[in-house]
């Protein structure tokens, strides 16, 4: 009779293996530093799936607690920015109310993507917001 080799070892090494690894990646995800965020100032340069205005920019400044402000092409806007479990949010948005038909979509879709971010990275002096792994806008520093 011949006797069957068990394949647990195997699978339970392999397992922890794979374990160790998933640990490994997720712990080098960047981590979101309230610093970096801070006193700051951007202007957006694209908003995935719409053509920007030429005649008008949108801007976004970060302030001391995060609180965030900026111009949103044609009317202004303010709000609070927050970071928990390394996810960023922005909550309370607020904006005047004036109506500039030529950047009225651009406008629209501009707080919308606002509202629906929930991370965030820095690189090379571009800040992108996002929503999960969707690009929802890119902006670039100013001084």
């Amino acid at each position: 009779m011949l006797k069957r080799k068990s394949y647990k070892p195997f699978v339970m090494k392999h397992l922890i293996y794979c374990g160790l690894l998933i640990l490994l990646l997720s712990s080098c995800k960047e981590k979101l530093d309230p610093a970096s965020f801070t006193n700051t100032k951007w202007e957006l340069t694209a908003l995935p799936g719409l053509t920007l205005p030429s005649t008008a920019k949108a801007t976004l400044n970060i302030a001391d607690s995060l609180r965030i402000s900026g111009k949103s092409f044609c009317n202004s806007y303010g709000g609070q920015g927050e970071i928990t479990d390394n996810k960023i949010t922005v909550k309370n948005v607020f904006s005047t109310k004036m109506f500039c038909q030529e950047t009225d979509a651009a406008e629209r879709a501009y707080l919308h993507a606002l509202n629906q971010v929930n991370s965030a990275k820095i690189a090379d002096n571009k800040l992108y917001l996002l929503n999960g792994d969707k690009t929802l806008m890119v902006f670039s520093k100013t001084h």
